[in-house]
């Protein structure tokens, strides 16, 4: 239920309009007030002008043309309003971030940019925005990612038979060829040549192609000999989806790595020679290394903390060591519940499936040798690697990709309609 008082929101916007400027600093604003009450929570004044001064410097900033001010604090507020909903949602359901947690989000966006946690933390401070408020902010928006993916979670489901019907679409066939870049070399042939004719166009294509052998550039061959509509380009044909080429290109491509060139190539049009420069996208031949692996957890509580917790696991590997058997030693030791009845095993690894340090550890691990003690978020481990074995993930991964594609859509979509609903569902009263 929403009450809106729209004469009262008027003059407020005009007021501060009126009144505020970007020389206006914190000790002149000398009123706050709520501008809205969201459920439980409430959106304060000053909250609404700095957020709404954020916008606008971003907008200046990008020598971007700003939408009348009745709009901005409009859209401004109303953005605020969809936040509080959201981290009630958040409280409700008894989701918290801790401060190592915070941190490592904020140095991971670090990272992506090439700075340190630091960096960040000043970057924001000469904003005008302290540490402290930073991370506040950080916090509030994992909380929000949170609530939305576990709400989508529960809204989208992505069939096996939706995967298949994408994948035989010509978008979706398309989305699974990768794109290459391609050089090109052509000598015309007609369709009415003579043999001799004929025969001496395949003697120039292979003297250009021992050429290339023997490093000479292919670009400058091309614009030098090539009749291709490329040849002025050095033959470049650029970035191209692969199944939009013919398929003698495609099938001559197909198993050559970027830097090479193809065998001269016979089509009705003449004789060929592609390089391939790169590759990306779409969904190749994935041999992956697989680990059979066994481990043995122990978790520090309120009576053995970390350093007795790892003076523990250590007494068990000189145990195992000395002879004993890793599964038996887990079946009485291991803490992890849903792995010590079966020894420890959890069975052959997929990547990605593990904390980061644990796949360290149990890719370099010789088979049969039981790990150092190491840790992980969950506690300390040892580990045992059994076999090894490479696997072609190709249909999974294509498959595993394609979900997330269609999901990634109906993510969004789904998500808009959620955001009205909570909102429609919200006692939301605007009073300035």
């Amino acid at each position: 239920m929403i009450k809106v008082n729209f004469s009262l929101l008027y003059i407020f916007i005009a007021h501060f309009f009126t009144a505020i400027s970007f020389s206006l600093t914190a000790e002149e604003i000398l009123i706050d007030e709520v501008v809205a009450s969201v459920n439980d929570e409430v959106v304060m004044r000053s909250e609404l002008e700095e957020r709404a001064l954020e916008v606008i410097g971003r907008l200046q900033a990008s020598n971007t043309k700003a939408p009348p001010e009745e709009e901005i604090l409009s859209q401004v507020l109303d953005r605020l309003i969809i936040e509080r909903i959201q981290l009630l949602k958040a409280k409700q359901a008894g989701i918290r971030y801790s401060d190592e947690e915070v941190n490592n989000a904020i140095s991971a966006t670090a990272q992506r940019q090439g700075k340190t946690l630091q960096d960040l933390l000043d970057d924001a401070q000469k904003g005008g925005i302290s540490p402290s408020i930073f991370r506040q902010k950080v916090r509030e928006q994992l909380l929000i990612s949170r609530v939305q993916e576990g709400n989508m979670n529960k809204r989208v489901s992505i069939s096996e038979q939706a995967i298949d019907n994408f994948l035989n679409t010509e978008a979706g066939r398309s989305w699974a060829t990768p794109d290459v870049n391609l050089g090109h070399i052509m000598l015309p042939v007609s369709s009415n040549s003579s043999e001799e004719a004929t025969s001496k166009v395949k003697e120039a294509i292979l003297d250009i192609y021992f050429q290339i052998k023997n490093n000479q550039d292919f670009r400058g061959l091309a614009i030098a000999r090539s009749k291709g509509r490329e040849a002025k380009k050095g033959g470049d044909m650029g970035w191209k989806k692969a199944d939009q080429l013919p398929e003698i290109f495609m099938q001559a491509i197909e198993n050559i790595s970027p830097g090479q060139i193809t065998e001269p190539i016979k089509s009705d049009a003449g004789f060929h020679i592609l390089k391939l420069y790169s590759r990306r996208g779409g969904i190749s031949e994935n041999l992956v290394q697989q680990h059979n692996v066994q481990h043995i957890l122990l978790i520090p509580n309120e009576v053995r903390d970390k350093t007795q917790t790892l003076e523990a696991i250590n007494k068990i590997r000189v145990k195992i060591l000395n002879g004993e058997k890793f599964t038996e030693n887990a079946k009485l030791y291991s803490e992890d519940i849903g792995t010590s009845l079966s020894g420890g095993s959890l069975g052959w690894s997929v990547p990605g499936q593990f904390q980061p340090k644990f796949e360290e550890i149990m890719a370099t691990v010789n088979i049969g040798v039981v790990s150092e003690a190491f840790e992980t978020t969950y506690g300390w481990h040892i580990l045992q690697v059994t076999e090894r074995r490479e696997q072609d993930f190709s249909d999974d991964i294509k498959r595993s990709q394609a979900r997330n594609t269609l999901k990634q859509k109906r993510f969004k979509e789904e998500l808009e309609i959620w955001l009205k609903e909570i909102r429609d569902e919200a006692f939301i009263d605007i009073k300035l």
